[in-house]
């Protein structure tokens, strides 16, 4: 787990951790999956450590390697981070004499031709491509269809395209779901490459869907668009056929029944600042919202919400901090779209489950949610270190947890899944699973 590089909510820098990426992947690829490099490659452990500088404010990097990165492999990676930076703000001249240090210091010969072609990611501005999404009115009201009493696999941040990734997805395979449904996020930036590397090909080869032919869903997390969508929507055009393709980065998956409906929620169209992630308040577009009130108000049955970002957190930053320093425990944009959709089927929200926040947070009802869920667990390595931050003690009246905790392997928390299970006579349970043997949950609760 721990050999996993970090990522970062900054799409300069996670397209960066692409174009490397791919470099590094291209020379190691074999038939098969083939799983991300991680740290023990030199070039993405250089990577990682100019992202973890950039993100913590450095102007410049320096010209010489820490100890933890041969020299080679950083004078490469920093040569191509600045040939970026230039290439993305139109200094051709910088970017010219860049090419040619590249060269000088042999790094590899399609590095410069890679980070050149991920420029096409940025818009004029220099932030990133127009996103390609897709509007209420081309959707019209059609739903996908669910059979009754199935049973469905959540998993959240999981496109990392590691071993860890691969192993998880093993274990959901073992509970013989009927659809599986991701709460977004392909790493690093949603790349045409990554979409197919990180996501396709794994949930194709260990879910056998040439022969299963198993629906599967992603959601648009922030990683998703930092590419501008490219490689997102064009798996959407890809990734089920016929009636099951997924129309757009919001839908609704309605049992034939009518017992239960999952609603899913695009909330990572605008989550792009690179310069104010923490204080990032997403929100929906109004058409889409109305789409998904009527989704809502017209079904006779109950609701399970699906997003990549969190309504609430009792962890994370959500907006930007009081005067005091003092933090909201919730997206007042998101709530005010709760309200509408608890408005329009009072009584007929179930829950809400959510990713982004790579953890496993069980709440007790809060803000008029009975079940607000994050299960953003799934392939991310979170150090058990890292829970001691100082945001919990600012955020202002944050939810309460349910006694659910992720055991740690290695100092690393475990990630996981959540299985739902709809029973045909109206009920239905959720079951929470750590990445042990798949096979007996941690925590059930009926919805």
């Amino acid at each position: 787990m721990t050999s996993q590089p970090q990522t970062f909510r900054n799409h300069l820098v996670s397209l960066y951790q692409s174009a490397v990426d791919e470099v590094v992947r291209n020379k190691i690829e074999s038939q098969g999956i083939a799983t991300r490099p991680g740290l023990e490659n030199g070039l993405i452990r250089a990577a990682a450590e100019i992202g973890a500088l950039k993100m913590h404010g450095a102007a410049t990097i320096p010209a010489a390697a820490p100890a933890n990165v041969t020299q080679t492999a950083w004078t490469c990676a920093r040569l191509g981070f600045e040939l970026l930076e230039a290439q993305v703000r139109g200094d051709a001249t910088i970017a010219t004499k860049l090419e040619g240090e590249l060269d000088f210091n042999t790094c590899d010969v399609g590095w410069a031709k890679t980070i050149a072609s991920y420029v096409d990611y940025f818009g004029p501005d220099g932030t990133r491509a127009s996103i390609p999404y897709i509007r209420a009115g081309k959707v019209g009201p059609k739903v996908l269809g669910l059979k009754s009493g199935a049973t469905v696999a959540l998993i959240g941040d999981w496109g990392t395209g590691t071993a860890v990734a691969v192993d998880l997805l093993k274990q959901v395979a073992q509970q013989k779901p009927d659809v599986l449904i991701h709460l977004g996020d392909i790493y690093y930036s949603g790349t045409p490459a990554e979409c197919d590397a990180n996501f396709k090909r794994i949930v194709d080869t260990v879910l056998d869907r040439s022969v299963s032919h198993l629906p599967v869903y992603t959601l648009s997390g922030n990683h998703d668009m930092y590419s501008g969508g490219a490689g997102y929507y064009g798996l959407l055009q890809t990734l089920n056929e016929g009636s099951l393709q997924q129309p757009a980065s919001f839908f609704c998956l309605r049992s034939e029944d009518r017992h239960w409906q999952f609603v899913a929620m695009d909330t990572g169209l605008h989550d792009y600042n690179p310069f104010a992630v923490a204080e990032v308040l997403t929100f929906l577009e109004k058409d889409e919202e109305d789409w998904l009130v009527e989704r809502i108000h017209e079904f006779p049955g109950k609701t399970i919400l699906l997003s990549h970002h969190q309504l609430f957190s009792a962890f994370s930053q959500i907006g930007p901090a009081g005067p005091d320093g003092s933090l909201a425990a919730s997206n007042p944009r998101l709530a005010a779209s709760f309200k509408r959709y608890s408005d329009a089927a009072p009584g007929q929200i179930a829950a809400w489950f959510w990713g982004h926040e790579h953890n496993l947070c069980v709440y007790e009802p809060y803000l008029g949610l009975a079940m607000g869920r994050c299960i953003g667990h799934g392939a991310v390595p979170v150090f058990a270190s890292d829970s001691h931050s100082s945001v919990p003690s600012r955020i202002v009246n944050p939810p309460k947890l349910k006694n659910v905790q992720l055991d740690a392997d290695d100092h690393v928390y475990m990630h996981g899944f959540a299985i739902v299970r709809l029973g045909k006579d109206g009920s239905a349970t959720t079951e929470y699973y750590e990445d042990r043997d798949g096979t007996r949950p941690i925590f059930t609760e009926a919805l």
